[in-house]
C-alpha cells in the first residue's frame, strides 16, 4: 500500500470519527450514522490494500522460490 493511500484511509477514518462523535453530541443520528459508515468505508479500502500488497508479497516469494530452485 503506497504511503498517500495510508494517508487518505487514515485522514478518511478520522473525518468519519469526528462525524460520528459530532453527531452524538448534538443527538443527530444521521450525521452520526454517517461517519460510522465513513469509517468502516476507510477501513474496508485499508483491508483492500493490505490484501493487494500480500498477494504481490505472495508472488514475489513464489518468484524468489522459483529462481532459486531451477539456478543451475
Amino acid at each position: 500500500m503506497g504511503l498517500g493511500d495510508k494517508m487518505k484511509n487514515a485522514a478518511d477514518e478520522a473525518a468519519g470519527k469526528v462525524k460520528e462523535e459530532w453527531g452524538d453530541l448534538t443527538d443527530n443520528e444521521k450525521l452520526e450514522a454517517e461517519g460510522k459508515a465513513q469509517q468502516v468505508a476507510a477501513e474496508a479500502r485499508q483491508a483492500g490494500e493490505k490484501a493487494k500488497d500480500a498477494a504481490g508479497d505472495a508472488v514475489e516469494g513464489a518468484k524468489d522460490a522459483w529462481n532459486d530452485a531451477t539456478k543451475d
